[in-house]
């Protein structure tokens, strides 16, 4: 297995960790996953961030250290992994939109009731559950062995780029910021239709 990635990969602008995380993957047990579509919520202008009214129970995993989880429930159905970026203190991290199986696919169908196909994994609730995550992997260390763990993974050419998804209470600049990237050619990514090649590929 790859190495792990060190604290100081996340201890950077939330933007940049995204875009770096493409190709990486995600390993829980037998369950590995290639991370191919990410969001990143900056700080501290980003008005699509949970930290813009402050620290909260709810959001407090959000505040770091980096490199660490920040997990919260949407529709009270869906667990959304979040990896903690930037400096101790500052609420920024990247959402993990969609992912493709490398190992563990039985298991990932299991926890997913049998669907097979991109849909198992494009979107993040479908995430949190191939992963079988909840509220307890809050403020878990990422880049310590065992338990959820993030590794290297084969780089990525090129990056395909587009505004987020369901922040319609944000401010426009920030609605239609191409924060969310996705690795080109896979059909492990959602929402394809809005997003574009990233001029900064």
């Amino acid at each position: 297995m790859t190495d792990l990635l060190p604290p100081s990969f996340y201890a950077r602008d939330a933007l940049e960790v995204a875009a770096d995380l493409l190709g990486v993957l995600l390993c829980r047990d037998q369950v590995v996953l290639r991370i191919t579509e990410v969001e990143a919520y900056r700080w501290p202008e980003d008005t699509a961030n949970h930290g813009r009214h402050g620290r909260t129970l709810r959001n407090e995993a959000l505040w770091g250290p980096p490199g660490r989880v920040y997990l919260y429930v949407c529709y009270g159905i869906h667990h959304l992994l979040n990896l903690v970026t930037g400096e101790e203190g500052q609420a920024a991290a990247v959402l993990i939109r969609a992912c493709e199986p490398v190992a563990g696919l039985d298991l990932i169908q299991r926890r997913r009731r049998g669907k097979i196909g991109p849909s198992l994994l494009t979107g993040p609730g479908k995430v949190g559950a191939a992963l079988g995550l909840d509220l307890g992997w809050n403020h878990h260390p990422l880049y310590e062995p065992g338990g959820l763990e993030v590794r290297w993974g084969a780089p990525v050419k090129g990056r395909l780029a587009g505004p987020r998804v369901g922040i319609a209470y944000a401010r426009p600049e920030h609605r239609d910021a191409p924060w969310r990237l996705a690795i080109p050619d896979s059909p492990w990514v959602s929402c394809r239709s809005q997003l574009q090649p990233s001029q900064e590929s």
